[in-house]
C-alpha cells in the first residue's frame, strides 16, 4: 500500500495529513472553509483516495495561507506516496460533466510542476470559498507533487458547479496517473530512466 504523513507548521497554517493511494474513498477533512472540506471530500471519494487532513490557519488574516498550504501538503502527500513512481500509468485526464458544467483535467506526475488553470466562475466567494483562491491551491499542489497539471473548464452558470467539477475530473485524472501497469511494475514511465 502508498501511503504518507506529513506535518507543515509555518507561523501561519498548522497542517497534518495523512493519505492512502490504494483507498476506499474514506476521509476526514476539516480546514476551517467548509467549502474547501468539501471539494476534499469529492476529491478523496471520487479518486478512490483515504485522505485526513486537519488544517488551522490564520483564517482571522485571510484564506489565502490556508488555501495554498493545504494544496502544498496534499502535493507532498502525493510526492511521498508514490516514492520512485515506478510501474504508475504516469498521466491521466479526464472529462467530468456537472449539470450544466464541463470541466476537464489532465495530468503528468512527470516531476515537471506546472499549472494551466482556467475557469468561468464570477462569484467571488462559493460557500464561504474565496474562488480566486482555487488556483492558488492547484498551483500549491503542482509544485509539492512533482506535476503538470491542466484544467479547464468548458462552459457552465454555476459557479459551484465549476469549482465541483474541477475537483472531480482532478481526482479521477490523478487516480488514473497514480494507478500501477502490471506490465511495467518495475519501469520508470520515462525514456530518460529518470524522473
Amino acid at each position: 500500500m502508498r501511503t504518507a504523513s506529513v506535518e507543515r507548521n509555518t507561523k501561519e497554517t498548522r497542517i497534518r495529513g495523512k493519505l492512502r493511494i490504494e483507498g476506499r474513498g474514506r476521509y476526514q477533512i476539516s480546514t476551517g472553509i467548509r467549502f474547501l472540506d468539501h471539494m476534499l471530500e469529492l476529491f478523496a471519494k471520487h479518486g478512490g483516495f483515504d485522505l485526513e487532513l486537519e488544517a488551522a490557519g490564520d483564517l482571522d488574516v485571510d484564506q489565502h495561507h490556508t488555501v495554498e498550504d493545504v494544496g502544498i501538503v496534499l502535493g507532498q502527500l502525493f510526492c511521498r506516496a508514490l516514492g520512485d513512481r515506478r510501474g504508475i500509468n504516469r498521466a491521466g485526464y479526464f472529462v467530468m460533466p456537472m449539470d450544466e458544467t464541463l470541466a476537464v483535467a489532465a495530468v503528468d506526475l512527470g516531476g515537471r510542476p506546472y499549472l494551466v488553470y482556467k475557469d468561468l466562475v464570477k462569484a467571488r466567494t462559493v460557500g464561504d470559498l474565496q474562488s480566486e483562491l482555487v488556483e492558488d491551491f492547484f498551483q500549491g499542489f503542482v509544485a509539492h507533487a512533482g506535476a503538470n497539471l491542466h484544467i479547464r473548464v468548458m462552459y457552465g452558470r454555476s459557479s459551484h458547479h465549476q469549482i465541483e467539477a474541477v475537483f472531480k475530473c482532478f481526482a479521477r485524472a490523478m487516480k488514473f496517473a497514480c494507478s500501477k501497469d502490471k506490465r511495467l511494475k518495475d519501469e520508470l514511465p520515462s525514456t530518460k530512466g529518470l524522473l
